[in-house]
């Protein structure tokens, strides 16, 4: 909803008004309905607002309360808003217009340095306290909203994004090897484990979760908030558990659809996605409003290669949901003008870092534009689903059974899942052995590798002692499928850094196209009562997933609710895309290897490998290929020392 920028001033002495002016034009990248800034002697706040939500019209940020002696800059939609009206005693003749912002500064009235706690939704917001001659700022639990900061000698600033921090005197643009050797080392999406950290050596980040008190020339960051519960739900019933799912799905789906404008929402064909179209569509029917989806599907002359588990073009699933929900104006976009390869230099301007996600690159950034054109507000997503709503693993809970020697229950789920697959109970039943008794798998079975990535230079891996690092603070390199799951789901949501990507890409995505990506997979009551419920929930009669598609009977056509056996793929035709491009990404992936300037971080031996395996034609099987990924993220983090290294 706004990008926000603010310099304190440790020396007492004023912001030069040329520095001020300086950052906010560092944010006119991001469209804007208003720019305002405000300045008091040594601090500087500034914003350039979008509207989105009905009581952002009437906002004007940054705002000074002279009788409080507060100042606020906020980018920020709070969902729980009924909550906060109560707790804080607004008066009901002043709820419905009271902005979000003025709702933080009520609760930092009433809470002080504890106001996030009481918060639910996306937000990253500063306020001057000039009383206490103190800076006090939070981001929310998940790192929705960006928040990046300088500190120098003399001054502490912060920022939306990372530019305007670049151009503080005293502020040192290099990069922080830190950082690459942990964006390098780590095989998955996750792009580093200390979240304090950027890709520039004098650039922070507030990591998700955290909040930060500036006073004296001092910076305290506070962890508020962690997500476990803290004991099990214990209902009555299957029945019980439903209506209770239901009911805060529903309210954090109506929460987020807060906009005078147009609500979108991406739409694939499976459970996540289809669950929030299904409860936003009813719920904005009673608004007399339609609900605008947006679909990606592959190119039409695009031959599927992918299993018969797998399906990359989803709209014959996506048609299905769109006419049993109803209220929805569907839409489907190949965008044939764009590819893995074409997107780099534009993705790197937005992220400010050099990213992963090549794969989905282009028709994420096509539906953003699309939503833009059309004038929508608030566009929906499903994206932290697998580990919320739609939670439920059959196999490893089976092998739960197994290893707590509940026999019978074992056999009467094992039955059933491998009925319903039709497959054989002879294929299904070692790979359940394995995950229940893995000690005994791996004194028998071949020796697995940690799926430590072979991208980073191991001189530069050494130097650095990445490895050791990402041990420390607790990262699994994935690729051991005899890790418990019921682990892993824990660390998603212990450990900070498995998300943030998402959060980041969201927001600077949404800032450029003035609207706003809204999860209601990943809100903070969701996840606390999905973490809550008993794992025998998420598995019943030998079906996966099973709370939420018993829940969205009715919400849901049964050929997608009960699916267990094809899932989507998306940006399955990816190199397919790349076809007559293939030359000159070749020819840049040669051009890459030989050069100096990178060969110190990347590990240009493997690299040579995986390019002579792949460069003769391109093939649509690689692009989730190992050796074709490597590539891909080498040529993105060379763009990326090329430009701002």
């Amino acid at each position: 909803m706004s990008a926000i920028v603010g310099i304190h001033r440790f020396n007492h002495e004023p912001v030069p008004p040329e520095l001020g002016e300086r950052v906010m034009q560092a944010l006119r990248q991001y469209p804007a309905d208003y720019a305002l800034t405000w300045q008091d002697a040594d601090v500087f706040l500034g914003c350039r607002a979008q509207w989105i939500t009905p009581e952002s019209v009437h906002e004007r940020l940054p705002h000074y309360d002279a009788e409080r002696g507060l100042a606020i800059t906020a980018d920020a939609i709070l969902d729980n808003r009924e909550e906060l009206f109560e707790k804080l005693q607004v008066n009901p003749s002043e709820r419905s217009g009271m902005t979000d912002s003025a709702l933080i500064v009520l609760a930092y009235r009433k809470w002080g340095t504890d106001a996030p706690v009481h918060f639910i939704g996306d937000f990253a917001f500063f306020i001057w306290d000039e009383r206490n001659r103190a800076l006090f700022g939070a981001r929310d639990f998940s790192g929705n909203r960006t928040l990046y900061f300088a500190r120098t000698r003399e001054l502490f600033a912060f920022s939306t994004a990372i530019r305007p921090l670049l151009l503080i005197p005293g502020v040192d643009k290099g990069i922080n090897e830190q950082w690459l050797s942990e964006f390098l080392a780590i095989p998955t999406t996750t792009e580093c484990v200390d979240l304090f950290t950027t890709a520039y050596r004098s650039i922070g980040q507030i990591p998700p979760a955290h909040s930060v008190t500036v006073a004296d020339g001092e910076v305290k960051f506070t962890r508020y908030c962690t997500v476990l519960p803290e004991e099990k739900l214990k209902l009555k019933s299957n029945g019980d558990y439903e209506e209770a799912f239901r009911d805060v799905f529903r309210t954090a789906v109506t929460a987020r659809l807060r906009t005078h404008r147009k609500v979108g929402a991406y739409l694939s064909g499976g459970l996540d996605s289809g669950s929030v179209v299904s409860f936003a569509a009813k719920a904005l029917r009673e608004e007399n409003k339609r609900l605008h989806t947006y679909s990606y599907v592959p190119l039409d002359d695009f031959q599927d290669w992918t299993p018969k588990s797998r399906v990359a073009n989803e709209r014959q699933n996506i048609e299905s949901t769109v006419r049993h929900v109803g209220n929805i104006h569907d839409q489907y976009f190949d965008f044939p003008e764009m590819n893995p390869y074409t997107e780099v230099d534009d993705w790197l301007e937005l992220m400010e870092s050099p990213y992963k996600f090549y794969e989905n690159s282009y028709w994420l950034k096509g539906i953003y534009q699309k939503a833009n054109e059309e004038g929508v507000g608030v566009l929906l997503s499903g994206s932290r689903g697998n580990w919320s709503i739609s939670w439920g693993p059959a196999l490893d809970y089976q092998a739960d059974l197994l290893r707590r020697f509940k026999w019978l229950r074992f056999y009467q789920e094992f039955s059933l899942y491998t009925s319903n697959l039709g497959v054989k109970k002879s294929r299904v039943f070692p790979i359940v052995g394995k995950k229940a008794f893995p000690q005994v798998a791996r004194l028998f079975g071949p020796k697995e590798q940690p799926g430590i990535s072979k991208l980073i230079n191991p001189a530069f891996a050494e130097r650095t002692n990445v490895h050791g690092r990402l041990l420390d603070h607790g990262f699994d390199f994935f690729g051991n499928s005899l890790q418990n799951v019921y682990e892993i789901r824990k660390k998603q949501f212990e450990k900070l850094f498995y998300w943030t990507i998402t959060g980041t890409v969201g927001c600077k995505q949404s800032l450029r196209n003035a609207l706003w990506e809204r999860d209601a997979t990943n809100d903070l009551r969701v996840i606390r009562f999905c973490l809550s419920v008993p794992e025998d929930q998420f598995v019943q009669n030998g079906l996966d997933r099973n709370l939420i598609r018993r829940s969205t009977r009715d919400y849901l056509p049964d050929s997608i609710r009960l699916n267990q056996k094809v899932r989507g793929v998306q940006g399955a035709d990816g190199v397919h895309r790349l076809a007559s491009s293939w030359p000159s990404l070749v020819g840049e992936f040669r051009q890459l290897l030989k050069d100096p300037a990178v060969s110190e971080y990347l590990n240009v031996a493997e690299l040579t490998e995986s390019l002579n395996k792949i460069q003769r034609e391109p093939r649509p099987e690689w692009i989730f290929a190992a050796e074709f990924r490597m590539l891909m993220r080498s040529l993105i983090f060379y763009r990326f020392m090329k430009k701002f290294a």
